[in-house]
């Protein structure tokens, strides 16, 4: 692979490290090709994002059954931290000896995919055709452990609708929204109306789950070239028209947006199956928030993420033998009762443990049942090339300029034309 072109994505590191769990516990794996030395004693380091559910007990039952190993487990602050630190190390010194990806640059991986380590031929077809698809390079290979994906419901605050006189049942609420974005935008009104309060958090998060609904939104999947749809232009209008009385204008992962989950701050939001741990996991005694088992326009996936193995790492054979340890059926289903991270591994969805799941926090949701059926509904799986994250990252900006008052929607919109202009 060209490093030249490696060299002049020109990111600048900034992972911040939120925790940093060393796991002393290398047995054989499942996974085929070479195998760790189960004798030779090492530190495996494992570098997420947001939460994939690899809670320090989840860990420690990989070290107990290897004992030779010692797993240190890095999480950066956001996917954009991951992202910049990946770009700049990638195929050099210096990354973990596994790394976690999200799907949205993914595309941008795959151009370097002779810098990582292929997973081993017997594990294919552990996981969802497409999501193994999007992960196989030109020769065939397969070069990430698919983890979570996220088809989406919606989380509301029950306490908060009752107080706006809209039903609380999360059957009733279903039901209530059942319908397009502009059935959510009418509910949206009622309930700011009638509490003067927000009825969601962000522009750009309810518009990453309108995009994610648009088969090719920003390239054309034939060429790779930048191509805008229409309906580009119409959701953004939509989306910020809505906002001027229903958004918190809370951007997604800043501390004013954490805090919200807990205070009240707004009464819904989009809510793929990763986003639960998020949520419980900073709203701490609040009891209020439930799940509705529906999603405007039908069905929408936001997010996954895969695990990838440096082919230049230290111990290759180990990690693989972690990842695919991480990303077996049994692993995912507790990674998703840690975190709400939807499994992506055939034999996971099918499980009886994930069917019958509930969440005490939700109100004893039965959250297995509700994300299956939910990930039934997607009929969209979005094009994402090679410009996607860019584009994307530059549409969120355009966003937040409008929500901070910054510019106004056609000011934003017009520079946001220009910076995709740049783009390509």
């Amino acid at each position: 692979m060209n490093t030249r072109a490696l060299r002049r994505i020109g990111l600048v590191a900034g992972v911040a490290t939120t925790s940093a769990i060393v796991l002393a516990g290398c047995a054989g794996g499942s996974g085929g090709g070479a195998t760790a030395d189960p004798n030779e004693k090492v530190t495996l380091t494992i570098a997420t994002f947001n939460d994939f559910g690899y809670s320090d007990e989840l860990l420690k039952e990989y070290t107990d059954a290897h004992p030779n190993v010692t797993i240190v487990h890095n999480k950066a602050a956001t996917s954009n931290d991951a992202r910049a630190n990946y770009f700049q190390k990638l195929g050099k010194t210096g990354l973990a000896d596994i790394e976690a990806i999200e799907v949205d640059w993914l595309p941008e991986v795959m151009k370097y995919s002779d810098m990582l380590a292929p997973v081993p031929a017997d594990l294919k077809g552990r996981w969802l055709d497409w999501k193994e698809k999007a992960a196989t390079d030109a020769d065939g290979n397969l070069i990430g452990y698919g983890t979570d994906i996220g088809p989406e419901a919606i989380c509301y605050r029950a306490d908060l609708f009752e107080a706006a006189g809209l039903p609380t049942d999360p059957t009733e609420v279903a039901t209530l929204l059942d319908g397009d974005w502009a059935k959510y935008f009418d509910v949206g009104a009622q309930y700011s109306s009638a509490t003067g309060k927000a009825f969601f958090d962000s522009a750009g998060g309810t518009y990453q789950g309108m995009i994610n609904q648009v088969e090719a939104a920003y390239e054309d999947p034939d060429s790779g070239d930048i191509s805008i749809d229409p309906k580009v232009e119409d959701i953004y209008n939509q989306v910020l028209d809505a906002s001027a009385t229903q958004s918190a204008h809370l951007g997604q992962w800043s501390d004013d947006w954490f805090a919200g989950l807990s205070n009240g701050a707004f009464a819904t939001m989009l809510c793929p199956g990763w986003m639960l741990g998020v949520i419980s996991g900073n709203a701490e005694g609040v009891d209020g928030w439930r799940i509705a088992n529906t999603f405007p326009g039908g069905g929408g996936n936001w997010g996954g993420s895969y695990l990838t193995v440096p082919a230049n790492g230290e111990h290759v054979a180990a990690a693989q033998e972690l990842a695919d340890w991480l990303t077996s059926p049994e692993t995912q289903i507790k990674a998703f009762e840690n975190a709400g991270t939807f499994p992506s591994q055939n034999d996971a969805l099918t499980d009886d443990t994930l069917l019958g799941s509930t969440n005490a926090f939700f109100g004893d949701a039965k959250v297995g049942e509700i994300f299956s059926e939910r990930a039934k509904a997607v009929t969209v799986s979005p094009f994402k090339g090679q410009y996607y994250f860019q584009i994307n990252d530059a549409m969120q900006k355009a966003l937040t300029r409008v929500e901070d008052g910054t510019q106004d929607k056609a000011a934003s919109w017009d520079q946001w034309k220009s910076e995709v202009d740049a783009i390509g």
